[in-house]
């Protein structure tokens, strides 16, 4: 697989639902926009984007035998951050809003209003730098790898990435179930910890 042009065909895709977007919401007249992560597997090479503050976290085992697989279900897992947040606060950032001609209030917001600074629809912003390029970076499976969870923010201000992916080693035992454990983590998320902001999460588990 030529990696080069799966990630220009995903910053292309993100590009047109962001045309899109922004036209359904002029012809509707309404103003919503939304984060967005994806995850593109093929074959043993893994794919990642994300526009906004979505993120997507790999469970790597970190007790290996000598071939690489994974020795036993009760392995540490290790949580790992597959993406990188775009918010309006962040220098990278800001000083892109700047030369666009935005700026970024004393609350970290764009123009005061918005924390994130790349979005696929909020078409009132797109003159004063916000953007929909995600982030786009791959990487080789491993035996090591035992899952991916895909959340938008909501989630990931009621869980850590550690503590998510320990919830969710924890389901997948006593379910052997990724939908189940996904319901969990979401139900979790939204009764116990009282999360409130959008709730959606996806889980990839791998099978060596």
């Amino acid at each position: 697989m030529n990696v080069k042009v799966a990630k220009k065909a995903i910053i292309e895709g993100f590009h047109r639902t962001d045309e899109s977007l922004v036209q359904e919401s002029t012809k509707g007249n309404w103003q919503d926009g939304a984060t967005a992560v994806c995850v593109w597997v093929l074959g043993q090479t893994v794919v990642v984007a994300n526009a906004g503050d979505a993120k997507a976290v790999l469970a790597r085992s970190t007790s290996t035998d000598g071939e690489g697989a994974v020795v036993d279900t009760k392995s540490v897992l290790k949580a790992i951050v597959l993406t990188r947040e775009h918010k309006a606060i962040f220098p990278q950032e800001r000083l892109r809003i700047q030369k666009a001609g935005g700026s970024v209030g004393p609350n970290g917001r764009l123009q005061g209003r918005i924390e994130v600074s790349r979005a696929l629809g909020d078409r009132h912003f797109k003159k004063v730098g916000l953007i929909a390029t995600p982030d786009v970076h791959s990487f080789e499976l491993t035996k090591k790898d035992h899952f991916i969870i895909l959340g938008c923010d909501g989630l990931w201000g009621v869980f850590g990435p550690s503590d998510a992916v320990e919830f969710v080693q924890k389901q997948l035992k006593e379910t052997s179930s990724a939908t189940l454990a996904v319901r969990r983590l979401v139900k979790e998320a939204v009764r116990e910890r009282r999360c409130k902001d959008n709730c959606t999460a996806v889980l990839i588990v791998f099978k060596h």
